[in-house]
């Protein structure tokens, strides 16, 4: 990330954004001449990449519309304008701090054939370093490896040196989120640099140590103490830590409802572009050799969602080790991820 302190310039970085946003419409989600591209930027969204992408689009003969709204709540209802687009919208992007996955919003949108791509947060920089200058087609692979080996397992296993140490098992009917495309209908795309696997989730038993980034609510982001979470049969019953341990558990109660305590999904992070978490969670989530897991089952009726980030994990498949204090030692998976480091 740069420090320069020209960041918030309207030009900063122009020629590469213009680059990166012209990879994401050919390369992470291909327009074509015609076609409706609907571009979200809420008023906390960097209008500089909605911009640069909706130019993008317009030069590759697609038809760009960006709305702008006021920013919400982290999984705020979706304004009726939008709604009402993403349903003639065959790609819809977002930018906004305020994601809308699973809104009855994107369920149409997704019903009515469109593709939602997760950008949330998105700013010049993280474009730049996570979609311009990383291979996209070599992402796909590592992910589609990660989600075979990981299926193809009964259980998993995660340490980390800050204390995480939880099993879980896996859930054989696979998840559609990692899934090749769908032939009919719409579905969700996400930056590349993660992958993961279908879990039951009252089967994870054990310890999450959070020590990257927690977010949201959103007064956490990038954290300064480990935030610590015991587990049985799935829920959360304890967490403990410091301040933000707190501010989180107040948080996930205040929802008033058991199912923001279950856990939800585990991922694995891999973008060369990420080395170091921001707190901004659309790239610490996919910080090079992280693990990231979910608590807050929206399918199950939890009102709030959360994503917290596990540096230097330690991941056994079965008996089978493929990380090791964040380094993939798994030789197939290695071959792939040495290549994304070098470029």
């Amino acid at each position: 990330m740069s420090t320069l302190g020209t960041e918030a310039t309207a030009d900063y970085a122009e020629f590469e954004l213009h680059h990166a946003a012209r990879v994401l419409l050919t390369d992470v989600r291909p327009v074509q001449p015609g076609e409706p591209v609907l571009i979200t930027a809420d008023s906390k969204a960097d209008q500089r990449v909605a911009r640069a992408t909706a130019t993008a689009a317009h030069v590759l003969g697609a038809a760009p519309t960006v709305l702008t709204y006021p920013a919400g709540t982290p999984v705020g209802p979706v304004p009726p304008p939008v709604a009402a687009a993403a349903l003639q919208a065959v790609h819809w992007i977002n930018f906004s701090v305020g994601y809308h996955l699973y809104s009855d919003a994107y369920e149409a949108a997704l019903a009515n054939g469109c593709v939602y791509l997760e950008l949330t947060g998105m700013d010049v920089d993280m474009m730049i370093r996570t979609v311009g200058q990383v291979d996209n087609a070599l992402l796909e692979e590592v992910k589609t490896l990660l989600y075979r080996q990981s299926q193809a397992a009964e259980s998993l296993r995660l340490t980390s040196p800050a204390g995480c140490d939880v099993t879980m098992t896996i859930d054989p009917a696979g998840d559609p989120f990692w899934e090749d495309p769908p032939t009919d209908g719409g579905w969700p795309q996400m930056l590349g640099g993660q992958s993961g696997c279908m879990v039951i989730r009252e089967s994870v038993n054990g310890t999450v140590t959070f020590d990257g980034a927690v977010w949201p609510p959103d007064s956490l982001g990038l954290i300064t103490r480990p935030v610590t979470l015991t587990i049985i049969d799935g829920y959360v019953t304890a967490v403990s830590g410091g301040n933000e341990a707190k501010l989180y558990e107040q948080w996930l109660r205040a929802a008033g409802n058991p199912e923001a305590l279950l856990f939800d999904h585990f991922c694995y992070g891999f973008n060369p572009g990420v080395l170091r978490p921001s707190g901004r969670i659309l790239e610490d989530e996919r910080v090079f050799g992280c693990v990231q897991l979910g608590i807050g089952a929206t399918e199950c009726g939890s009102p709030v969602h959360s994503d917290g980030v596990v540096l230097n994990p330690s991941v056994w498949l079965d008996d089978r080790q493929i990380q090791a204090d964040g380094a993939y030692v798994d030789l197939e998976i290695a071959s792939l991820t040495d290549r994304l480091r070098a470029g």
